[in-house]
């Protein structure tokens, strides 16, 4: 298996494309913490992936550096090692306008500010060699829209983060990847032949399409990509 014995951290799990990495990093043999602030959802995602593997979870919802510390502090804890790559999957979606920009603050904290905290505290905690994985968005890195300002320019700016971070943590030893996610589309569910559910060109494809991505960027097979986002849309981009 690529990741065996990795361990590998999960920040903003949702029960799509965070529940989906969580199954592949574990069919890969990772070991797996996922975080979020629902503690329900969280138990529910373990329960349903314990027999694959090690998996567990760190319930604290991360909203600046001291939570971030208090999160990687707590992985930590859990496994008594440090991590091998941490993925920062936090989401949420808001549409707006410079005329009305009511998404502004949140998706700045959301894909920029979160994100940053995250990688600030994980520092400590990574071995060399480790990889960091951030979710841009074609929104970010293609074409605008009118109704997507905030959301915009925050996943914007997280594609910029991945080449800065990358340059800053060469010495480190530390990659720093990302992906451009179309659309996320549906929860995950174990098992399926998802591929039935989308074909080439399509706007929208279910959570695996994008978490095997982010799995195989973890891999040592991808350890001479640093510091670029990969667009992950199915050729969306081109109709």
């Amino acid at each position: 298996m690529r990741l065996k014995d990795k361990a590998i951290l999960i920040v903003g799990v949702s029960k799509g494309l965070g529940y989906a990495l969580a199954y592949f990093l574990l069919k890969e043999g990772a070991k797996v913490i996922i975080n979020s602030g629902n503690k329900e959802k969280l138990q529910e995602i373990v329960d349903s992936l314990k027999n694959l593997g090690e998996i567990n979870y760190i319930s604290e919802r991360v909203v600046d550096l001291s939570s971030a510390k208090d999160v990687l502090s707590k992985s930590y804890e859990l496994i008594k090692r440090k991590l091998d790559g941490i993925v920062i999957s936090i989401g949420g979606y808001i549409e707006d306008n410079v005329e009305n920009l009511t998404g502004l603050d949140e998706m700045i904290n959301n894909h920029v500010k979160y994100p940053l905290y995250i990688t600030s505290a994980a520092l400590n905690y990574l071995n060399e060699g480790s990889t960091i994985v951030l979710i841009s968005a074609m929104r970010g890195i293609d074409k605008a829209l009118p109704n997507q300002l905030s959301y915009s320019i925050s996943k914007s700016a997280t594609a910029k983060a991945v080449e800065v971070l990358a340059s800053e943590l060469l010495d480190k030893q530390i990659r720093v990847v990302g992906i451009a996610p179309s659309w996320i589309y549906g929860d995950f569910q174990p098992n399926r032949d998802w591929k039935k559910l989308r074909k080439l060109g399509d706007v929208k494809a279910p959570p695996e399409d994008f978490a095997r991505v982010i799995t195989w960027l973890l891999t040592d097979e991808a350890e001479w990509i640093n510091g670029v986002v990969i667009p992950v849309d199915g050729g969306a981009r081109l109709r």
